[in-house]
């Protein structure tokens, strides 16, 4: 049988588990962009240095106790953006942080 005549529902689960298997061995079969502070380089993950900067300067402001809102002013005011050249706001600082802290992870087909 070839996969124009599959179920839907086999094409999916052949799908998610091509997926599976990358994302175990390390390749990024995500959905959408990566995550912020990593960029996907011929189907890998690796980590963006500018970003990651960002990402640095985020943990610190949280970590001397100023709020998402008070971060994601202070990064607009210093003309940083989001991956999508974005403002920033602060469910986007709430993303990083929950990532950075392990509290969202975004592997394709592993649920927490």
């Amino acid at each position: 049988m070839t996969a124009d005549k599959l179920p839907l529902n086999q094409i999916r689960e052949r799908l998610e588990r091509g997926r599976q298997i990358k994302a175990e061995n390390g390749g990024y079969a995500g959905y959408g962009s990566p995550p912020f502070g990593q960029e996907s380089i011929n189907g890998e993950l690796v980590n963006n240095e500018k970003e990651q900067e960002i990402i640095e300067l985020i943990r610190r402001h949280h970590k001397s106790g100023k709020s998402l809102q008070q971060i994601a002013d202070w990064l607009n005011h210093h003309c940083f953006k989001t991956k999508r050249g974005s403002q920033w706001q602060r469910i986007s600082v709430k993303r990083v942080l929950d990532r950075l802290y392990g509290k969202n992870p975004r592997i394709s087909g592993i649920k927490s």
